[in-house]
């Protein structure tokens, strides 16, 4: 979410059952601070039906709204909801944050009683949310998180928080993340009736720009093909609904294709609502009905703005604009109540699934979530396994790492990102349980660690390298800790360039040539950074990236450096030379145009040299893969009778034939399916937990179709002893994972060969030929 005028990672390793675990709702510790607000406790109304808990949720709802005035109806329209006295009703504050651990960065959330701290998970992890409202702390249970946008360009200041840039793991993610945090399974059915808490998905949609070059997110004018929109801007918000169930939506400051977000009724009517079936309310970001008038000019009046946004489908309003413009315009006759009243509608069954409605929830069904179940130490052992876990290597020649406690005698730690707890934690967090800086860490593995910042801040616009270097010319072994911080990317900036800032580079390269061995660099930042100068330098062993790793990130990094974790994350994005920022921006589209000169975006699109490429990542064991050929079992094509071919088109592959898959329909599609086994062994010599990837590429992906070079059609980690071999099955869905986008939309399947691929291994090629 947002904030206007205000200034408000990413796990590594796409391992969809840890991220279920680390969302969970894990509420825990200190003393009760006062009482919950709730409604239809000890003084309602007798035979009040919206108090009637054996009633359906929508008669409830229906007979509480049809109580309330105009006024009071429109007073419920803004993030700070009064409470109403005369029906018991209590104040209520939809804006709380959780992006990796329950936050006091919105108004929802008070993390100054009592309870002063919360688990801080790597980015982007998150909440114990349910512990906090039954202490008394919170006004609200509706969380703004997960931010699901695809990480399109690696200069996007808040692609920290988001899961990287490939639409299937975001898709994943968002619906493990909210499922965690509406108290649901990892799959399997939901419980529509009773929230945990609200998860809500954000930003809707094609989000990805904060203030570039002087274009600001504000009055940014996304332009963005069928195509696009459908096979990579949607799909994680598409997931976020389907598969996870999220109560809520947050839609987005710009407009798409002229059109701003919040006032788009086909986004959030008929593409969310109709199209996806999505159950909840639909907030604003912070002031984006406001900008509708002020900022992009897009409604003539603030009466316009309002109407537009009602009517598209939103439901409240971060910020007050609409409470303070709703009575006009319903006077002038631009909304009707039946507009407020559907609004109120989503809003109050939201409440109402939270159980807020049914009296003290300290004795309901989640009443025995308290504060001791803040910050446990099960929960601070999950930050560190999510650290651990979601730690790349980059680099590692001549066997630079693992370190040895046994041979390293002295230590030499330099840079701004070793001593600072702060820089572990992104943004969105909230006072963490506890911290260990990186240099405490490893001061815990060698007792004469010698430290020296090196430079004053990310920026390192002032220097002390002779220092680092007396420092690093001293010691046995040497670790810089390096990299951006909040200064140099965050919610309202993007960075203008992919090296690292300032003097940096100086400082590294001084550092290594002093250094009696080659170097560990250490990269602490969520987007990525161009550090091909390191990657080719012999006197920079090893790079490691940690993203924003939390609480337990000092000691996360730690444990990798001397080989107490063998390393298995795999980079969630791609990370691109400098020469990349001659690409604007604010250009939304994903495939290359060669005619031009554009290269494309993200490992699926992009034509052009990389640093490291997405999904890269090294260990200190060997891994091999292969198919097994006896469990990997492809359709038969001919089972599927009178599966007819759409004509040829100029965007057809190379002119031949598709299939629409929903002219397939559900059924063939289902009976398409089947599964690709993969043996994996760890060939050693340690121990170690690996991610498995799966991909599908096309012959001839630039052959004008639009067919990504491949995509990602599944992941799966193992945990592998060294020597052990295992094997690891996979569902492959044709009409899922084959299709791909045509210009106008649709999902269409080519004629012809489709490769499945396991990492850089081993393939197996499927005709889909009936």
């Amino acid at each position: 979410m947002g904030h206007r005028a205000r200034s408000s990672p990413h796990v590594a390793a796409p391992a969809a059952a840890l991220l279920l675990h680390l969302l969970t709702l894990a509420p825990h510790h200190a003393a009760v601070a006062s009482n919950p607000p709730y409604t239809c406790g000890a003084g309602a109304p007798p035979n009040i039906p919206f108090c009637d808990t054996g009633l359906p949720i929508d008669r409830r709802v229906g007979d509480l709204v049809a109580r309330m005035t105009v006024a009071e109806k429109i007073s419920q329209l803004g993030d700070e909801s009064p409470a109403v006295p005369r029906l018991g009703v209590p104040a209520y504050k939809w804006w709380s944050e959780a992006l990796h651990g329950v936050s006091d960065h919105g108004r929802g959330v008070h993390l100054s009683g009592p309870l002063r701290a919360a688990t801080s998970f790597p980015q982007v992890i998150g909440v114990e949310a349910r512990a906090v409202y039954n202490n008394g702390q919170a006004e609200g249970l509706t969380f703004w998180a997960p931010n699901i946008n695809v990480f399109r360009d690696p200069r996007w200041g808040r692609g920290q928080e988001t899961p990287g840039e490939d639409p299937t793991v975001a898709g994943k993610y968002a619906a493990v993340f909210v499922r965690g945090v509406q108290g649901y399974g990892i799959s399997g059915p939901v419980n529509s009736t009773d929230l945990e808490a609200s998860a809500c998905c954000k930003h809707f949609t094609a989000y990805d720009l904060e203030n570039w070059k002087g274009v600001t997110r504000y009055v940014f004018d996304a332009k963005v093909t069928a195509q696009d929109l459908e096979d990579t801007y949607n799909p994680p918000f598409k997931s976020c609904v389907e598969d996870g169930h999220a109560s809520g939506i947050m839609c987005s400051y710009n407009r798409v294709n002229g059109v701003p977000t919040c006032a788009d009724y086909n986004l959030l009517s008929k593409t969310a609502r109709q199209n996806w079936g999505f159950y909840g309310y639909i907030t604003s970001d912070c002031d984006a009905v406001s900008i509708i008038h002020d900022a992009q000019g897009y409604a003539k009046t603030a009466e316009d703005a309002v109407a537009d946004v009602l009517k598209a489908g939103m439901d409240v309003n971060c910020g007050s604009y609409v409470q303070q413009h709703g009575a006009s315009a319903l006077q002038q006759g631009k909304i009707t109540e039946q507009d407020i009243d559907r609004a109120l509608h989503n809003l109050f069954a939201v409440r109402m699934r939270l159980g807020l409605f049914n009296g003290d929830p300290r004795r309901n069904r989640f009443g025995d979530i308290g504060p001791d179940q803040v910050c446990t130490q099960e929960h601070q052992d999950l930050a560190l396994e999510a650290a651990l876990e979601g730690i790349v290597l980059l680099k590692n020649d001549g066997g630079a790492l693992p370190l040895s406690k046994s041979t390293v005698a002295s230590l030499g730690v330099v840079g701004f990102n070793a001593n600072d707890a702060t820089r572990l934690l992104g943004n969105y967090f909230g006072p963490p349980c506890a911290t260990a800086t990186p240099l405490q860490a490893l001061q815990g593995y060698v007792k004469d660690t010698r430290f020296a910042a090196g430079c004053n801040a990310a920026a390192c616009n002032v220097t002390a390298i002779p220092e680092a270097v007396r420092v690093a010319s001293s010691a046995d072994a040497v670790v810089l800790f390096m990299g951006l911080d909040q200064d140099q990317e965050r919610e309202e900036v993007d960075r203008l360039d992919l090296t690292l800032p300032g003097q940096q580079q100086s400082l590294i390269e001084s550092v290594a040539r002093a250094a009696k061995k080659p170097v560990i660099l250490v990269l602490l930042c969520g987007g990525p950074v161009d550090v091909s100068f390191a990657k080719t330098n012999p006197k920079i062993g090893a790079i490691l990236w940690a993203g924003y790793p939390g609480e337990a990130g000092g000691m996360a990094i730690a444990q990798v450096l001397f080989g107490e974790h063998n390393p298995g994350g795999r980079l969630p994005v791609t990370w691109y030379p400098q020469d990349f920022t001659k690409v604007p921006m604010t250009d939304m589209r994903m495939r290359a145009d060669p005619a031009t000169g554009y290269p494309g975006r993200t490992y699926r699109f992009y034509r052009g040299p990389t640093v490291f490429d997405f999904g890269y990542g090294l260990s200190y064991s060997k891994y091999s893969h292969r198919f097994v050929a006896s469990g990997t079992k492809p359709p038969s094509m001919s089972s599927i009778a009178g599966l007819k071919a759409l004509e040829p088109t100029a965007t057809s592959a190379a002119g031949a034939a598709m299939y629409e898959v929903e002219a397939i329909g559900a059924e063939a599609c289902e009976r398409l399916k089947f599964p690709a086994v993969v043996r994996v062994q760890n060939h050693g010599p340690m121990d170690g937990k690996h991610p498995v990837l799966l991909f599908l590429r096309w012959p001839n992906a630039t052959d004008g179709s639009g067919r990504p070079a491949r995509q990602l059609i599944g992941f799966r980690s193992l945990h592998l002893r060294a020597m052990q071999a295992a094997h690891v099955e996979f569902e492959v869905s044709p009409c899922k994972h084959f299709s791909r986008a045509s210009e106008d939309g649709r999902k269409v399947i080519d004629q012809g060969s489709h490769f499945v691929m396991v990492g850089e291994d081993d393939e197996f090629e499927m005709s889909f030929m009936p």
